[in-house]
């Protein structure tokens, strides 16, 4: 079967030039004597005739060009259709790309489309809505929220964020549920997370895996803030092992175990987001694994 590509680009996604970025795609595509076409990504992330276009006009890959945002939204809408889902990274933090190993750059990204294989990889529902990759609650959702607003985006306003947050960044408290167990937990915020990456390299999740069945939940519980940033270092570095919930010592500061079903009760109306996009504050929030839920184009290992 000949493949034919649908390329859509978020405008506003990151800090690359979009003019390049069309450009370059045109060029190489047409190189690749491939059939495509361009397109934006809609800004009411309603992607319901979509399927039909794929379906009707034959295409074989979605090529995203956009952050995890962009990802999860379109592939939300195609999880039952027949067709490869490809991603020229062009967020603040990227985080299934880099975990499935494609590059940052246009000419990276696009030798993976090209020539790389389609795999299976694990999705998450959050209540009704799915998810690609991540979702947080607490201090890191509520950066998500502020970075939302900023009008210069990209990794340098991130942290800069990222910083303010700390100065200002409060407990919350939460009803962790799951294999029939109930804990209740002060944090300053909760990942949930089917990839290894909280974006831009960092590795909140170390064991995470985009195809075992599981997501990764990691605790950063309330504890002084001059302690908070070696925790974090310890988490990041793969130091921390994973184990049961019911295992966990009250003086860890990290609490990090797997599932693939949990709820967690918001007590304090903590901000959420999903994938890096603000969502409303939830009471109740629960988590399912979908297994092979997209065919992702990833580079050959």
């Amino acid at each position: 079967m000949e493949r034919k590509l649908l390329y859509l680009i978020n405008p506003i996604s990151g800090t690359k030039r979009k003019s390049l970025l069309k450009k370059t795609i045109e060029l190489r595509t047409t190189e690749k004597r491939l059939a495509f076409e361009i397109g934006e990504t809609r800004s009411d992330g309603d992607y319901t005739s979509l399927k039909n276009k794929i379906v009707d006009e034959k295409f074989t890959d979605v090529i995203v060009c956009g952050g995890d945002g962009s990802v999860s939204t379109i592939t939300s809408f195609l999880l039952d259709v027949d067709v490869n889902i490809g991603i020229v990274p062009t967020g603040s933090g990227n985080g299934l790309a880099l975990a499935a190993g494609i590059p940052y750059s246009t000419e990276g990204a696009l030798k993976i489309i090209f020539n790389g294989r389609s795999s299976l990889v694990d999705g998450f529902r959050i209540n009704d809505k799915f998810s690609c990759m991540m979702c947080g609650i607490g201090c890191d959702a509520q950066i998500a929220h502020d970075f939302a607003n900023r009008k210069i985006r990209g990794l340098k306003t991130y942290l800069q964020l990222s910083a303010m947050q700390y100065f200002k960044a409060r407990s919350f408290n939460f009803t962790i549920k799951t294999k029939g167990l109930s804990t209740d937990v002060d944090a300053f915020f909760i990942t949930v997370s089917n990839s290894n990456q909280f974006g831009n390299n960092i590795t909140i999740a170390p064991r995470a895996s985009l195809n075992d069945g599981l997501f990764d939940i990691v605790i950063v519980k309330k504890m002084h803030k001059l302690m908070l940033p070696f925790a974090l270092i310890h988490q990041i570095s793969g130091s921390n092992a994973i184990e049961e919930l019911k295992n966990y010592r009250n003086n860890k500061n990290i609490i990090y175990f797997q599932a693939s079903e949990a709820t967690i009760i918001n007590n304090s109306n903590a901000p959420l987001h999903i994938d890096g996009e603000p969502e409303p504050p939830t009471q109740k929030i629960k988590f399912r694994i979908l297994p092979n839920a997209f065919r992702l184009l990833q580079p050959f290992v």
